[in-house]
């Protein structure tokens, strides 16, 4: 049985070094923890709620300007801080003057290359609505990989993570990265994490196992927005809650966002009483309260995330996204996936498939590939030979990518 324990956390060590190396990126600016379990860790949780980041309405061309917050689990990290390791979060990028996408991913990033996946399936993964989402890692019962769930739901599969070793050799971090921070306006997010232990409960990192890495500084009279973070950890004994934004003077409001003062729940179907055995309505009552004490108080679930791991009968949402009516030339496609993955314009080919049509939810694609080597969407000091990349001709979300030998899997 999973239970969310409230057992002594495990002595360790902060990995301050290792987390300043991973996290020190001149072009990206990080509100990130790094946490070592200092024991065997065989899952990672967290959960914050839908805020809605918004851009300055001004263009910024040939420049890439993202707001990711996410959770990263490196499972065995004995050759290096930048090992083979699994992403999830949420993520948003300006695609025009008054354009941006916003949603939720899954990345791994494996020996020679990785690759990236947007999650599409929940209740309004896409909308800036202030609800509840959860993010989690779970390493299969059998081999070396992991299963990623969202809101409790199977949504991929990793095929090249390292295994599981004992003692302090597994990292686990959260938190917000920026790139172009001074167009970006990132309200509160309160990042809630736990691991899973090699008895398969639940637990609470210990604070001072804890590193942090903020590489603006805190906001002050004398330290003000664009350039600042406001970054909390609470508390002083377990790892509660990373509390992180980034405020932006006189921050434009983003097509589509919404009022964070109340969830938004008219898209989630009547569940069924069980579903895989987890009560539903408890389920969902966890889901817009306290989603991170679901697994010790919800029945049926931490059983359900172990086992099949198709938690929430919560149906998608039948709406799609705003911005997906704005439709996204080739060229302006090529113009992006060329910035992103640091390659010429003329490096790369576009290619469309599917009907165009804004009222389908991602009828047409654009598909992009490109032989030259990159480093892919997680720069870690190494290239890869080629890339493939998919993105929705209607709002531009990039819905998946692959780079190098991840490619060929």
């Amino acid at each position: 049985m999973l239970a969310l324990a409230n057992a002594t956390p495990a002595q360790a060590a902060a990995p301050q070094q290792s987390c300043t190396m991973v996290y020190a990126g001149n072009i990206e600016a990080y509100a990130m923890t790094c946490s070592e379990p200092g024991e065997p860790m065989i899952g990672g949780f967290a959960t914050w709620r839908n805020v809605p980041v918004t851009f300055d309405k001004v263009d910024t061309p040939n420049t890439t300007v993202t707001a990711a917050n996410y959770l990263r689990l490196t499972p065995n990290t004995e050759g290096s801080p930048f090992a083979h390791n699994i992403e999830i979060g949420l993520y948003a990028e300006k695609t025009g003057k008054t354009s941006h996408t916003y949603g939720p991913k899954w990345t791994e990033l494996g020996k020679n290359g990785g690759k990236t996946k947007a999650i599409t399936a929940g209740v309004d993964p896409a909308k800036p609505d202030g609800r509840n989402h959860t993010y989690m890692l779970v390493r299969k019962a059998t081999g070396d990989q992991w299963d990623v769930l969202y809101d409790f739901n199977t949504v991929g599969s990793t095929t090249d993570q390292l295994k599981v070793v004992p003692g302090a050799t597994n990292r686990i971090d959260t938190g917000l990265e920026l790139i172009g921070h001074q167009y970006i306006d990132v309200p509160q997010i309160a990042n809630r994490m736990q691991f899973m232990d090699g008895n398969k409960t639940w637990r609470q990192v210990a604070t001072k196992n804890t590193a942090k890495v903020v590489t603006l500084p805190a906001c002050s009279a004398s330290k003000k927005p664009p350039s600042c973070f406001t970054a909390k950890l609470t508390d002083n004994t377990s790892f509660a809650q990373w509390t992180v934004s980034k405020p932006r003077k006189a921050a434009a409001a983003a097509a589509g966002a919404t009022n964070t003062s109340s969830l938004v729940q008219r898209h989630a179907a009547p569940a069924p009483v069980l579903y895989n055995g987890v009560d539903q309505t408890a389920l969902q009552q966890c889901l817009t309260g306290e989603p991170d004490r679901c697994l010790g108080t919800v029945p049926g679930l931490a059983e359900c995330v172990q086992t099949i791991r198709q938690c929430n009968a919560a149906t998608p949402a039948s709406e799609a996204p705003t911005d997906q009516r704005q439709y996204v030339t080739g060229d302006d496609v090529a113009a992006r996936a060329a910035e992103t993955f640091h390659v010429s314009p003329g490096d790369v080919t576009v290619t469309a498939a599917g009907a165009r049509s804004a009222v389908a939810d991602e009828q047409q694609v654009w598909h992009v590939t490109s032989s030259r080597t990159t480093p892919g969407l997680r720069p870690a000091g190494r290239t890869y030979a080629g890339f493939e990349a998919t993105y929705s001709a209607f709002g531009g979300r990039l819905l998946e990518a692959c780079w190098g030998d991840m490619c060929h899997d």
